[in-house]
C-alpha cells in the first residue's frame, strides 16, 4: 500500500480506513468481491476501467463513491489510469456542500473551480502527483463522462428503479447506501454525514484491494 503519495492531511485518515475491513459485514462483503471480479475483468481484457457511480441527485453518495474508489486506486497502487472513477444522476441538481464538508474533514484538498449557476464545479485533490478530480451534479451519460463499456454502480435504490437500462454501461451493480440527507438541519447533520463518508471510504478501500489481490 502506498500512503505517502496521499496529500499529507490525508494520510492518516486513509491509513485508518484500510485497517478497517473488518466492519464490513461478511454479506457485504461477498457483494463487494463480486463487484471487484466484474473490476478485474474489465482490466484485463482492456487499457482501463470506467467506473460510474450514479445515484439520482448526484450530490452526496455517488460523489463520495467516486472519490473514494479513485484514491483507493492509488493507495493500492494499481498502474496509473487503468482506473476511472465518474459520477452521475437520472437528474441534475449539485453536489451538496455538505458532502464536500464531509470530504474536507476527511483531509480532502477541495476548491470550487467555477459558481455554474447553482451547480458549483469543484477540483478534488486526494494525491500531489494526481490530477483533480473535477465534481459536480449531472446526468450519468452527460459529456466527460463515459457513454460505452463501464461499469454502472447504483449507490440507491431509487436511481436503480428510474434506470431499467443504464445507457451505455456493460456491467452494472447494486451498491446501496443510506442517504446522509435525512439528517440535514438536524443536530446530527454533521456526524451522519461523516459516518456515511467513511462508510464508502472503507467499501471503496476493501473493493479496490480485492481488486490488487485478484490481479496478482
Amino acid at each position: 500500500m502506498e500512503f505517502g503519495s496521499l496529500l499529507e492531511p490525508l494520510q492518516s485518515y486513509a491509513r485508518e480506513i484500510a485497517t478497517s475491513h473488518d466492519e464490513i459485514s461478511p454479506a457485504r462483503q461477498e457483494v463487494l468481491r463480486e463487484v471487484a471480479v466484474t473490476i478485474r475483468r474489465h482490466l484485463e481484457a482492456d487499457p482501463h476501467a470506467d467506473l460510474t457511480f450514479i445515484c439520482t441527485h448526484n450530490s452526496r453518495r455517488s460523489h463520495l463513491g467516486q472519490v473514494w474508489a479513485q484514491t483507493a486506486a492509488t493507495v493500492y497502487e494499481l498502474p496509473a489510469g487503468r482506473l476511472r472513477t465518474f459520477s452521475g444522476g437520472t437528474e441534475v441538481t449539485a453536489c451538496n456542500i455538505r458532502t464536500v464538508r464531509a470530504l474536507r474533514r476527511a483531509g480532502l484538498s477541495i476548491v470550487e473551480a467555477e459558481p455554474n449557476g447553482g451547480n458549483p464545479r469543484y477540483l478534488v485533490q486526494y494525491a500531489e502527483q494526481e490530477d483533480p478530480l473535477l465534481v459536480f451534479s449531472k446526468v450519468y451519460h452527460q459529456d466527460g463522462n463515459p457513454t460505452s463499456d463501464y461499469i454502472a454502480l447504483m449507490c440507491c435504490s431509487d436511481a436503480d428503479e428510474k434506470c431499467p437500462v443504464v445507457t451505455g454501461a456493460t456491467e452494472r451493480c447494486a451498491l446501496y447506501y443510506e442517504d446522509p440527507k435525512l439528517a440535514d438541519e438536524t443536530p446530527q447533520e454533521e456526524a451522519v454525514y461523516d459516518q456515511r463518508c467513511r462508510q464508502i471510504a472503507i467499501e471503496m478501500f476493501f473493493m479496490i484491494a480485492c481488486v490488487q489481490e485478484q490481479l496478482g
